[in-house]
């Protein structure tokens, strides 16, 4: 049974690793989201920008580091995964301050609510991005 766990778990190790540190990214962005918001009582989407510029620097750390094991054999390569990593994470902060501008400012939703939604959209479009972008394998890797 244990062996089937073992196995389970590096088969799956990516994903598992993408969904821990894909979970801490979420409280780094939801904490610093709640503080620029509530206490520092900036605007709603102000506050997402310094909560996605908090979360998207931890991301890319853990993810190059531990979850795509990313080797950068240059600085140019890693300049290179660096980039594409801030870039494709834009793409997802438009798709999160859309949610925040529609359903916080103009429907008056609860902003914590619509951030928690927003950030289950986030993860999964953040990890296809990630893996085939961003990380991908070199063909005599995969």
């Amino acid at each position: 049974m244990i062996e089937k766990i073992k196995a389970l778990c590096l088969k799956y190790k990516e994903v598992l690793l993408y969904l821990i540190f894909g979970g801490l990214t979420t409280v780094v962005s939801l904490v610093t989201f709640w503080l620029a918001g509530h206490p520092l009582g900036l605007n709603t989407l102000i506050a997402n920008v310094i909560s996605w510029i908090c979360a998207v620097t931890f991301a890319y750390f853990t993810n190059a580091k531990w979850v795509f094991e990313a080797q950068p054999e240059s600085r140019g390569e890693w300049l290179r995964q660096f980039v594409s990593f801030y870039a494709g994470r834009l793409a997802t902060l438009g798709v999160e301050e859309l949610l925040l501008f529609v359903f916080v400012t103009l429907l008056h939703c609860n902003d914590m609510l619509i951030k928690v939604i927003g950030q289950v959209v986030v993860v999964v479009l953040n990890y296809v991005i990630s893996k085939l972008l961003i990380f991908r394998k070199k063909k005599e890797d995969a």
